[in-house]
């Protein structure tokens, strides 16, 4: 249900980075994978992408849980909606990334820090600072569980869940669209005045509906794909600012 991801948050990653142009080794060779009877096609593509991904290798010098974390990082500091003290629910959380991003920025578990509750359908593990909980977010019980380890109203509600992708574009689409809007219908319950909602969605045109219903409660609603996004990737995410309760 959710797309692995993973930070640690301890500085600020955008375009320019070496990250994001090289690797943070510096690495220039396109590393091969020799063909093994016990992989499929599909594992061994994604076992050389893994291998030539300088998202990957710079995430494991900076000690990220995963790659995705700088998805968040320049989600944030084009529209800067991590701030100390914030409180913050990561949806589809697992392995961490995000919420240990979260718990960096807002400052969790410190003096007048904020307050981040993250959930995921796969066992994970937990992040210091975080309330990090394992729960079908579907399940009728998951919004009520989230709202009272949160105790109160949300800044940011971050989703960054997915359905397993079937390799059927329509299909995941629709399957990817469900998740979002099932995230809003929760964040427009439990966001603040002035909150943003940041949401992972598929390229498909199935969309409309949903960001017309996002754009009469938020006063800015914008597209984005960051660069730590694969161009080969139909994912991109939205971000809408100014809740208006």
């Amino acid at each position: 249900m959710n797309e692995k991801k993973g930070g640690s948050g301890r500085r600020r990653a955008g375009a320019s980075d070496r990250g994001a142009a090289g690797g943070a080794s510096g690495r220039g060779l396109h590393v091969r994978v020799r063909t093994s009877r016990g992989r499929t096609v599909g594992q061994q593509r994604w076992l050389q992408r893994q291998l030539n991904d300088p998202y990957v290798a710079r995430a494991k010098e900076e000690g990220m849980r995963s790659r995705a974390a700088y998805k968040l990082l320049e989600l944030d500091e084009r529209f800067n909606f991590l701030k100390k003290g914030g409180k913050i629910i990561d949806l589809g959380a697992a392995p961490g990334g995000w919420t240990q991003v979260a718990v960096d920025k807002v400052k969790a578990g410190q003096p007048g820090g904020g307050i981040v509750v993250a959930m995921d359908i796969n066992p994970w593990e937990e992040f210091k600072g975080a309330t990090c909980l394992t729960m079908d977010f579907l399940d009728e019980r998951a919004p009520d569980v989230i709202k009272n380890a949160l105790g109160g109203k949300a800044d940011v509600v971050l989703s960054d869940m997915a359905a397993p992708t079937t390799g059927h574009g329509p299909t995941d689409h629709l399957r990817i669209m469900g998740l979002a809007e099932a995230a809003w219908d929760f964040a427009k319950d439990v966001l603040a005045p002035g909150g943003t909602f940041v949401c992972k969605l598929f390229q498909g045109g199935a969309e409309n509906e949903l960001l017309n219903l996002i754009k009469t409660r938020c006063k800015v609603v914008k597209h984005a794909k960051p660069p730590a996004s694969r161009k080969d990737s139909a994912e991109v995410y939205l971000v809408a600012l100014d809740f208006k309760g």
